[in-house]
C-alpha cells in the first residue's frame, strides 16, 4: 500500500507539490491526471525514492521513502516517462542486467526474464539490439524492466506513450491484470486510458489535489452539472421561460431552439433542491404545464468534463 500524508516538495522558491494526501491500496489502479506542471511526475519521483519531500511523509508498504529509500525501491517497479535504456545491449542482455541489479537469484532469473518478455510481447525481439527497436518496443522494454522482479507496487509514468492502438490495448490489458494483485499508480494525459484501466482517479492542479475518487463520485460533487436534453411539444410553448421557473431547482446553461414541426429542443443543467429523482421531477413539471415530452436524455459529466472543470484557471477543485 502507498500512503502520502501532507506531502510538499519545493525546488528553491518553486513549490511543485503542496500539502497533498492520498492512499492507494493493493488491488487498485490509481490514475494521476493533471495539466503539465501539475506535480504528477514529482510525486512519482518521491514515491520511488529519487527525490525526498520537503515536508510531509510518503510511505510504501509502511516504509518511509525518506528514511529507508533502498527498501522502498525493492518493493517498487518504476517506468519513468523517459526510459533509460542501453542501446548497445540486446533486449535479453538488458533484462538480464536488470535482473542482476534487482538481485534476482540465478535459478529464478530465467523464469523472471521469460515471464517479463512474454507479458510485454518482447519474445520476437529478444536478440535484437535496443538501438534498433521502435519507440513502441522500447516502451514495452521499459515496462518489462519494471515488472521483472514481481514488485507489489508499480509506478508507471505514461505507460502507453509511443504505442500503436493494438499495443495500447495489450498494455492496458496487462495493467488491469497486474492491478488485480498489485498497487498500481499511473500517470497519463490520455483520459480514455484512465477510464479503461483505473479504479480511482486523482486530479492534480498547480501542485494540489483538485479532486480524487471514482469519476462518478467526483461528478457527484459537481452538483447541477449533468445536462438534460428535451424535445417537447405543447400549447403555450412561447411561454417556456416562465414555465421553466416553475421547475423546482436551479437551472443553468439553458439553451433552446424551435423546430419547424412545432417542437422545441431544450437543454439545461438542473440541480434539484427538493430531492427525489430529477427525471421524475422534470416529467411531472411537463405534465403540469401541459407539455408533451417527445425525447428526454440525461448527459452525465464525462471524465474530460470533470478534468476541465477542476483544472480551470482558478485552480480550485470542487
Amino acid at each position: 500500500m502507498v500512503a502520502v500524508q501532507g506531502l510538499t516538495k519545493r525546488y528553491g522558491r518553486v513549490e511543485a507539490v503542496r500539502d497533498i494526501s492520498f492512499e492507494a491500496d493493493q488491488g487498485e489502479v490509481l490514475g494521476f491526471l493533471g495539466p503539465n506542471g501539475a506535480g504528477k511526475t514529482t510525486v512519482m519521483k518521491i514515491l520511488t525514492g529519487f527525490h525526498f519531500p520537503s515536508s510531509g511523509k510518503a510511505l510504501v508498504d509502511g516504509i518511509s521513502v525518506e528514511e529507508n529509500p533502498a527498501e522502498v525501491k525493492k518493493r517498487i517497479g518504476y517506468l519513468p516517462e523517459n526510459v533509460p535504456l542501453y542501446g548497445e545491449f540486446t533486449v535479453e542482455e538488458y533484462l538480464s542486467f536488470i535482473a542482476r541489479s534487482r538481485l534476482i537469484l540465478r535459478e529464478e532469473k530465467s523464469r523472471s526474464l521469460g515471464t517479463a518478455m512474454e507479458r510485454c510481447g518482447l519474445e520476437q525481439v529478444r536478440s535484437q539490439r535496443i538501438e534498433t527497436l521502435s519507440k513502441g518496443y522500447k516502451q514495452r522494454l521499459g515496462l518489462a524492466q519494471a515488472i521483472i522482479h514481481d514488485p507489489p507496487i508499480l509506478i508507471l509514468d505514461e505507460p502507453s506513450s509511443g504505442l500503436d492502438p493494438n499495443q495500447i490495448i495489450e498494455i492496458r490489458t496487462l495493467i488491469r491484470e497486474l492491478g488485480k494483485r498489485k498497487t498500481v499508480i499511473l500517470s497519463t494525459h490520455i483520459l480514455q486510458e484512465v477510464e479503461a484501466v483505473c479504479s480511482r482517479v486523482l486530479i492534480l492542479n498547480a501542485g494540489r489535489i483538485a479532486a480524487q475518487g471514482r469519476p462518478e463520485e467526483i461528478a457527484g460533487t459537481l452538483k447541477g452539472n449533468d445536462t438534460w436534453v428535451l424535445k417537447i411539444k405543447g400549447a403555450g410553448i412561447s411561454e417556456l421561460e416562465a414555465k421553466l421557473k416553475n421547475l423546482a431547482g436551479d437551472l443553468t446553461g439553458v439553451k433552446s431552439g424551435a423546430g419547424a414541426d412545432g417542437t422545441l429542443s431544450l437543454s439545461f443543467s438542473f440541480q434539484d433542491n427538493e430531492g427525489g429523482d430529477p427525471g421524475e421531477r422534470i416529467f411531472d413539471w411537463a405534465v403540469k404545464e401541459g407539455l408533451k415530452i417527445l425525447e428526454m436524455n440525461r448527459k452525465k459529466l464525462s471524465l474530460e468534463d470533470i478534468f476541465v472543470k477542476v483544472t480551470g484557471e482558478d485552480g480550485e477543485g470542487p
